[in-house]
């Protein structure tokens, strides 16, 4: 497949990534609350928008559940609305996410992931995505600077469709990512935007000739149908992301699969892992290839809706399965772990890692640690904590 050739290399940070898809995206609304390291974000397309490089109507508020509320009334009214957030200002937002998915109201927010409090921490893991994962937002997750800018137009087309009406979170790792810079082929405005095309709301709230009501009360008796409504449309979500990523190919070369298969053919043990950690995990990967062992890496892209039936069938002929998981389940498995484990048999060996917590480094040295253990069996139903002093 030819993809479309002309783009510029810029050197951008995942945060200014993000920035320059929005500015392409040219939302109506942005509405903001800055928190570290999600700030360079909300800075930036503020730039965008004192210098007139975008039509977007810039709020800033004074607090994130503020933030989400005027998205959810921007939406609502018809109008293509974005946000970013981290960390306790994604909790804070927490009951208006729910609003804003059982309303079905398309909007994207970018995250740059960051620890929970308490104690107060600044620095990465995936806490805060992790809290909201079952609230119907959809959930995608990157590994670079790349996935953050092509991410965003796959997530607007994705909420928008008119069989999904639901809002998109695009994360990525806080500092890892949202600071750290790298080459970014950006495309041409005209294409990413006949790519996104004019949003033409479903049922917007200022259609005075067809007057709707959002956010009513709904008792027992449509309640539990309104819920499963939302399921299905989960469900659409599901197969919608493969269709509107084969049409972003055709730009960008790339593929937008459910999950990244690195090295797995004849694999005796794989690492799963989701965002940035992905890319050191490949160097580990290829390393011990080198070497003659038969390992290899699974990376989760899209982890609502996850796609259960389709790790199931990678996986199935893995002997040895890790986990590998910047968060924790407290009293239960981390929340990726409960997804895998529920992908693969009793036959198989599975260990959770739980690694880097409140921005604690991980290397090669332990990741290649941690792949020697699953070649020998050294697997227990006991997580296991990579860099935790004992």
């Amino acid at each position: 497949m030819k993809r479309f050739k002309q783009y510029q290399l810029k050197p951008l940070t995942g945060g200014a990534a993000a920035t320059e898809a929005m500015r392409q995206i040219n939302p109506d609304v942005f509405a903001a609350y800055p928190i570290t390291p999600q700030t360079p974000i909300i800075e930036s397309f503020a730039q965008l928008v004192a210098d007139k490089r975008v039509d977007t109507k810039f709020i800033l508020v004074e607090s994130e559940h503020s933030a989400m509320s005027i998205v959810v009334g921007a939406s609502a009214a018809g109008g293509r609305a974005m946000t970013a957030t981290a960390s306790q200002g994604l909790i804070l937002m927490a009951e208006v996410l729910l609003v804003a998915s059982g309303s079905r109201l398309p909007t994207v927010m970018n995250i740059a992931t960051r620890a929970l409090s308490a104690p107060i921490n600044i620095h990465n893991d995936h806490q805060d995505a992790m809290a909201v994962r079952d609230l119907g937002w959809i959930q995608i997750f990157c590994e670079n600077n790349q996935e953050v800018y092509e991410t965003n137009f796959l997530a607007i087309r994705l909420s928008e469709h008119l069989q999904v009406q639901l809002p998109v979170m695009v994360c990525q790792d806080g500092f890892i990512t949202s600071h750290n810079t790298e080459g970014v082929e950006v495309y041409s405005d005209k294409v990413i935007r006949k790519f996104l095309g004019e949003y033409k709301p479903k049922y917007p709230l200022l259609n005075l000739k067809k007057p709707v009501t959002i956010g009513p009360l709904a008792l027992p008796d449509y309640y539990f149908e309104i819920r499963a409504q939302l399921d299905r449309a989960m469900k659409q979500a599901k197969k919608r992301y493969l269709e509107i990523g084969r049409e972003l190919k055709k730009i960008t070369g790339n593929d937008y699969p459910y999950f990244e298969k690195y090295h797995l053919d004849n694999a005796q043990a794989v690492i799963v892992t989701m965002g940035s950690t992905a890319g050191t995990s490949k160097v580990v990967v290829d390393k011990l290839r080198k070497q003659g062992k038969k390992v290899g890496l699974l990376k989760i892209n899209l982890f609502r809706p996850f796609p259960y039936q389709e790790v199931n069938k990678v996986l199935s002929k893995i002997k040895y399965v890790g986990i590998l998981e910047r968060a924790m389940g407290f009293g239960s498995y981390s929340p990726l772990a409960s997804e895998i484990r529920h992908c693969v048999s009793f036959k198989q060996k599975v260990q959770d890692y739980t690694f880097g917590l409140g921005g604690r480094d991980i290397g090669p040295e332990e990741i290649e640690k941690a792949f020697k253990q699953l070649l020998k069996g050294q697997v227990s139903d006991q997580i296991k904590y990579i860099g935790l002093r004992t």
